[in-house]
């Protein structure tokens, strides 16, 4: 049997790391079996859904490289095949028509909370006479269909990560609604538990991969198999991403959405991997790092955690710094041209060209993410800079108005300056001002840069004298300092 998995999001917001892993699991689930990944839009939650949504979760898919081999199919688009399952039920007896009203169910439940029981549908209509139908019809009452559901049996099923689940009838809250309000004789508008099973009987689903929250819905989805005469598939409930606090990682934890953390400066290949390992341990000899089509051919349910994977800041960014260590300097920067466009850096992708992949060079060692060459890759863009607390104290010292004099004094007037010699400048330059080295290095970096911190200070200043801007800077940071005095 071809195995079949599907993802099946709600186009309720966007796509959701959760969401997210639960979908790199699916896939690599079905590559490690031969199978196929299905993309099935859960979009029958009228009022919630957005077609900016699906587009999102279309796109963060295809972004982490999460290709699927059929779909993606719409809910929406099969309205019809729900109403014949739900007639099918109603034909065999296994569903019904309830005609109880809001208050009604209110006041049952509140009843119930007195007492101290768990709130549930009391079965109350279920064997209406069609007298007592007609009377509900004729006072106005519209009904739901609800499923009926037994309080003595007994669901069981071997799930592929937690083993033997097992629940009863009575604690699934009653016979469960299955179709929206609408008038005796035709079928409202279907509800998820039941358009989830006949959408996974019609496209042949063998194994339903999810995230442990969904636990309680699959008791009722397998009596909804059985009573439309199919076959459960198999079952796993993956851990769920908790916070520092063990909590379900949530919006109120901030970035939870693929497209915020692509906007933060993840790279597609590290964010997958991350996901990957929040749940899932890798056998001995993978290491962490590790691409998809590599943990496809070690994947299995066994090396699944049960507990909550703990959602780690600190382990993501390491992975991202590897994966971007990894990059060509080209593939870098063609990352790094569209984050700096949007930050407002005015250039030319041709004729700067060679200054961006040195400048590109110069700032990869030190990335943890793409996000941070904005701010550490500014004072390339900008003409003049604005002298930090520990810059202006540096700038302060007594030699420093010196040291600036003769750097301005020795430029080299060549277009393209050297390792040779810049080294050679700072060493004449230490020599005449009669200082350490040190003191020359740092009052040259304060003076370029604003800062007395930064990546290598050669490969800075290369690249501002091929922009022309390491004068102007220079003369700059000395008359800030001869103002002051």
């Amino acid at each position: 049997m071809t195995v079949r998995v599907r993802l099946a999001p709600s186009p309720t917001g966007n796509l959701h790391i959760g969401t997210a892993r639960t979908a790199v699991f699916n896939w690599l689930y079905a590559r490690h079996r031969g199978g196929k990944f299905i993309l099935r839009i859960e979009d029958t939650d009228r009022e919630r859904s957005r077609p900016e949504y699906t587009e999102n979760i279309l796109e963060g898919l295809q972004w982490l490289g999460l290709a699927w081999d059929e779909g993606p199919y719409f809910q929406s688009d099969r309205l019809d095949l729900y109403r014949q399952a739900i007639q099918t039920l109603l034909d065999k007896g296994l569903a019904y028509y309830c005609y109880c009203t809001p208050e009604e169910l209110d006041a049952l439940r509140s009843e119930q909370k007195a007492k101290g029981l768990a709130p549930r549908y009391d079965n109350r209509h279920r064997h209406l006479t069609p007298e007592e139908q007609a009377a509900f019809d004729a006072a106005g009452r519209i009904p739901v269909i609800r499923f009926k559901i037994e309080d003595d049996r007994q669901i069981e099923w071997q799930d592929l990560v937690r083993g033997r689940v097992s629940w009863q009838g009575a604690d699934l809250g009653g016979d469960m609604v299955i179709a929206r309000a609408a008038p005796r004789g035709e079928i409202g508008y279907p509800l998820y538990n039941l358009v989830v099973v006949v959408d996974d009987i019609a496209m042949g689903i063998t194994d339903v991969i999810r995230g442990e929250d969904h636990i309680g819905n699959t008791p009722k989805q397998i009596l909804l198999y059985e009573a439309l005469g199919a076959t459960p598939p198999n079952f796993a409930h993956t851990p769920l991403i908790l916070n520092s606090a063990g909590q379900k990682l949530s919006k109120r934890d901030g970035v939870t959405s693929i497209s915020d953390f692509r906007a933060m400066g993840y790279l597609a290949p590290a964010l997958v991997n991350y996901m990957t390992l929040l749940g899932w341990s890798p056998p001995e000899g993978i290491g962490e790092l590790f691409t998809l089509d590599l943990a496809a051919k070690h994947f299995s349910f066994e090396r699944i955690n049960k507990a909550g994977a703990r959602f780690d800041w600190d382990k993501l960014n390491w992975l991202n710094r590897q994966y971007i260590q990894q990059l060509e300097p080209e593939e870098l920067l063609a990352e790094l041209i569209p984050l700096w466009q949007r930050a407002g850096y005015a250039f030319e992708e041709g004729s700067d060209r060679p200054w961006l992949l040195d400048l590109t060079q110069l700032l990869q060692p030190g990335l943890n993410t793409l996000k941070e060459a904005i701010d550490q890759g500014a004072v390339f863009f900008v003409p003049s800079v604005t002298f930090d607390a520990e810059a202006m104290a540096q700038l302060s010292q007594p030699q420093s108005a010196t040291i600036l004099t003769y750097l301005l004094e020795h430029l080299p007037s060549e277009p393209t300056l050297t390792v040779e010699m810049g080294q050679h400048l700072i060493q004449q330059a230490t020599k005449a001002v009669g200082v350490k080295k040190g003191a020359t290095m740092r009052s040259l970096r304060a003076a370029l840069t604003g800062a007395v911190h930064g990546p290598d200070l050669m490969a800075t200043w290369q690249i501002l004298h091929q922009r022309g801007w390491d004068q102007p800077r220079l003369a700059a940071a000395l008359k800030q300092v001869q103002t002051a005095s």
